[in-house]
């Protein structure tokens, strides 16, 4: 954004102001720039610009989203949980897994916010801001409720097309031979059962869901019950 004006010089020369409006690097405000220098004319070059002199401008560049407390995270994900009918120590897992719960985490791939939505999954379940972390909570939980009800409460399928894509889980038919899914899996295997002693001490309305055990295949699972105990069961 730039404006110039011109007026006469004691010297009968014309003089230029050019004004220009830019970021500063150090702060990230928007400063103006203001340049005096003799009008260039037939008569030979212009001299040297006089110094810059800078002010403030009123208005700053767009500051980066602010994480909300844990405690309002926390809030959020009890309240999608219970919209969605989803246990919270799931979406508590799918957190830590995907952003360790950074609501500004933006990923290789283009994911966003707390649950690494892709803009088109975001889009898809009406999520409006990916980085608000409520918006955004809101969004994963749908699509893992989505996902469930798609493989029919198969959890270790709806986590794998969460991480890899529907279109993975309809090519192989089961969990994909990603080595990415795969440890995805295991990851929030993890997730949940370092969350499962905690989650025993509230009255819990079902079970955990089942998770795929570690370096096992997915016809193993890992159910946490009622009473918080782990075990494992074959399929």
């Amino acid at each position: 954004m730039t404006a110039m004006a011109e007026s006469p010089s004691t010297g009968g020369t014309a003089e230029r102001m050019v004004s220009v409006v830019s970021a500063d690097q150090r702060t990230g405000r928007l400063v103006r720039s203001v340049v005096v220098a003799p009008k260039r004319n037939a008569a030979g070059p212009a001299a040297k610009p006089a110094a810059l002199t800078l002010a403030p401008v009123s208005s700053s560049v767009a500051e980066p989203p602010r994480p909300k407390s844990v405690a309002a995270i926390a809030e959020a994900v009890e309240r999608a949980a219970a919209q969605h009918s989803l246990p919270p120590e799931l979406i508590h897992s799918v957190i830590k897994v995907e952003s360790n719960y950074n609501p500004a985490a933006v990923s290789s791939k283009g994911a966003l916010g707390l649950m690494q939505l892709i803009p088109a999954t975001a889009r898809r379940f009406g999520v409006l801001d990916a980085f608000d972390p409520v918006d955004n909570i809101q969004g994963g939980a749908k699509y893992l409720r989505y996902l469930l009800d798609l493989y029919r409460g198969d959890y270790p399928l709806a986590l794998a097309a969460y991480n890899a894509g529907e279109g993975a889980v309809a090519k192989y038919g089961t969990v994909p031979p990603y080595p990415e899914t795969q440890n995805y899996l295991r990851l929030v295997a993890h997730q949940l059962r370092q969350t499962a002693p905690a989650a025993a001490e509230k009255p819990q309305p079902q079970a955990a869901p089942a998770i795929v055990k570690p370096d096992e295949t997915t016809h193993v699972r890992a159910v946490v019950g009622e009473d918080g105990a782990l075990r494992y069961v074959s399929q």
